[in-house]
């Protein structure tokens, strides 16, 4: 069962990220890459690492997301270059998606014929990174936080700032 949840997710962060790049519209741009992003915290979750599917949901989908929405309801929809529903770049990022694709297959054909190196699972420990996380990273994470905020008000600020009037 978790294998047939891990292609699940997998393929939905797969079409998340195809979606991200196909959309036109910055708000389903933005949707998309929240599926993404929950998408992947899910497949951390099910591969056992359950601080970063946490991380995952809280910073970047709670956080960061939550402003970059914030940024595009400040857009002006109206703007004639949401119209079209695919970018015109659509066909060169197929045909590039398509070229790294095939090179990455042919990467792992060659690397499963020489034979796969092997690692075992045991070599990671969650404890020490997440004690040394907390030990030396902690300053930086709560420094996200406040500028995170600072974001907001400096938002807020131009908002009120308009003080009602269009553009």
């Amino acid at each position: 069962m978790e294998s047939v949840l891990l292609y699940a997710f997998s393929a939905a962060a797969l079409t998340g990220a195809l979606l991200v790049l196909i959309a036109r519209h910055p708000m389903r741009v933005a949707l998309a890459l929240i599926a993404t992003m929950l998408s992947l915290a899910c497949i951390y979750a099910l591969l056992g690492v359950h601080v970063i599917a946490v991380f995952q949901v809280l910073i970047y989908v709670g956080a960061v997301m939550v402003f970059m929405v914030f940024v595009i309801m400040l857009l002006d929809t109206r703007d004639p270059s949401f119209v079209n529903r695919y970018s015109r770049l659509l066909v060169p990022g197929v045909l590039v998606a398509t070229l790294l694709a095939a090179g990455l297959g042919h990467a792992l054909a060659r690397h499963y014929v020489a034979g796969p190196v092997s690692t075992s699972p045991a070599d990671f420990r969650l404890q020490p990174f997440s004690a040394g996380f907390l030990r030396e990273y902690w300053l930086h994470f709560e420094l996200t936080s406040v500028l995170l905020i600072a974001a907001v008000v400096a938002a807020v600020a131009v908002i009120q700032g308009r003080g009602g009037r269009d553009g």
